[in-house]
């Protein structure tokens, strides 16, 4: 018999770790809540043309495509085609009644011949229309949304959505093939305060998670300058690709892929001080405004970017916000401010990411709609939260109480009580059937449940339970009212 397993790159989750996620779920939706945010969904696939050709060629390669949909349906464009055709070609005589409602006449055997020759016509765009894939992140769907529902929207528009996303990656320590985004944003205003609210949403998040990060900030503008600058404007997808990886491969890897790309010595070399630039966040755009005083759209990065620096140092951050000059973002829609957060005790990729994109609605023809967002790495957020032992006790361990159960007599006497603590909002379970006193508590022990109520003889005939903390020991008997209050 074939052993069970799951495919590479995914993970199941037991009800231990799952309340750890939801920790990170609830901690994240109530922040959003706090800034407006409003919660929406999207469906886990998507018509592949929705995805192909916005997260750059690598991106693209990434995408988990539906091979077979099991759709064998003709969709509303093929039919309209292939009528028009039928009724221009003379194969279907059109006529209208004196109601004016159209009746259709034509030969079967021509309409045969007629679909017969145009058979490969239709079956190319029936499997044009199967062509669907897995979502490679949040925000693509999300422009997809606005634009589908942009009647129904106010502007701007602030979402927040916590699904899974898809790509087919090469698994490894902190890389995952299925994981979850919680993504928020803001949609219809191209104001920067908008930057810095999802700014200040990142640090009250990991300053309530416990987590230490930095908060690393760029912007596309700079990057686009500093192409400029080194002579290789044409080739700026490239070099933020590959710059993307500095933190991955190393200097010298990244050089050696900017020139296999096809930059020069010369602009490779001009962008090593750039890369190594140090300081503060004033001294580097200092800096920057020199090296980039003949680009126009570098300094109006620089500017952006000294705005929300400035700005988000009257809510004195609890956590660094550093200006990394070799931040890319390699996704192809950010055009303005970028973002990425790490852990400053863990070891891992990138737990927060997002930036600016000025028109990614206008593929899907609505331009002119400026949006900015952030994405939660839920998974990485989970693993550095795991190794950090960052959980609140309380988060693990649902159960509050555990109702022993000795007989028919007790378990009568037992549910209303058990009633009665569930209705305090305290979590409360009750043993299903008879076993001995060991049995029972080592089922509270296990599922760390701190307190036991035991019902016998004699708290039945005082209207009471005796009350075990498992934690010290002690016991004592008490009304239900007294053990609400002892527990809360």
């Amino acid at each position: 018999m074939q052993k069970p397993g799951i495919p590479k790159g995914t993970r199941d989750f037991s009800p231990e770790e799952m309340a750890k996620r939801n920790y990170i779920f609830n901690t994240i939706r109530e922040v959003y809540s706090l800034y407006g945010f409003q919660q929406i969904e999207t469906p886990a696939m998507e018509n592949l043309s929705t995805l192909m050709g916005k997260y750059g060629e690598e991106g693209d390669k990434l995408l988990f495509r539906i091979l077979d949909s099991g759709d064998n349906s003709v969709d509303d464009n093929v039919l309209s085609y292939l009528t028009n055709e039928l009724v221009e070609n003379g194969v279907v005589d059109k006529t209208n009644d004196s109601s004016g409602n159209k009746s259709y006449f034509a030969d079967p055997n021509e309409i045969r011949k007629f679909l017969n020759e145009r058979r490969g016509y239709i079956a190319r765009e029936i499997r044009k229309t199967q062509e669907k894939g897995l979502r490679y992140d949040l925000t693509v769907p999300f422009a997809r949304y606005v634009v589908q529902h942009r009647d129904e929207l106010t502007l701007p528009f602030k979402r927040y959505q916590v699904q899974p996303v898809w790509r087919a990656d090469r698994p490894q320590k902190g890389r995952y093939r299925e994981f979850y985004q919680f993504d928020g944003d803001v949609v219809g205003s191209d104001s920067l305060l908008n930057e810095v609210e999802l700014m200040q949403i990142v640090d009250t998040v990991f300053t309530r998670l416990g987590a230490r990060v930095c908060i690393k900030i760029n912007n596309r503008k700079i990057l686009t300058g500093i192409a400029e600058m080194i002579g290789a404007a044409d080739k700026i997808v490239d070099i933020t690709v590959a710059i993307d990886k500095l933190d991955k491969i190393g200097i010298d890897a990244v050089n050696t892929e900017l020139a296999e790309d096809g930059i020069s010595a010369e602009a490779i070399e001009k962008l090593q001080p750039i890369i190594k630039l140090s300081g503060s966040n004033d001294e580097k755009l200092a800096t920057m405004k020199q090296v980039l005083a003949e680009s126009e759209t570098g300094l109006k990065g620089i500017e952006e970017c000294e705005y929300v620096l400035n700005t988000l140092v009257g809510f004195s951050l609890k956590n660094e916000v550093e200006l990394d000059l070799t931040l890319a973002r390699g996704l192809n829609y950010y055009t303005g401010c970028i973002f990425e957060v790490k852990a400053l005790d863990v070891q891992i990729g990138s737990i927060t990411g997002g930036g600016r994109y000025d028109n990614l609605t206008g593929i899907f023809g609505m331009p002119g709609i400026s949006g900015v967002g952030i994405s939660f790495g839920v998974d990485r957020i989970y693993d550095v939260l795991n190794q950090l032992d960052l959980y609140p006790k309380e988060t693990v361990n649902a159960t509050k109480i555990l109702f022993v159960c000795f007989g028919d007599a007790e378990i009568a006497y037992s549910m209303p009580l058990v009633k009665e603590v569930r209705n305090a909002g305290i979590p409360a379970e009750i043993y299903p059937t008879p076993a001995k006193m060991k049995k029972q508590l080592g089922y509270a022990d296990s599922k760390n449940i701190k307190y036991v109520a035991i019902v016998g003889s004699d708290e039945m005939e005082q209207e009471k339970v005796t009350l075990k903390n498992m934690e010290t020991g002690e016991q004592e008997m008490l009304a239900v009212s007294e053990v609400i209050e002892r527990i809360k």
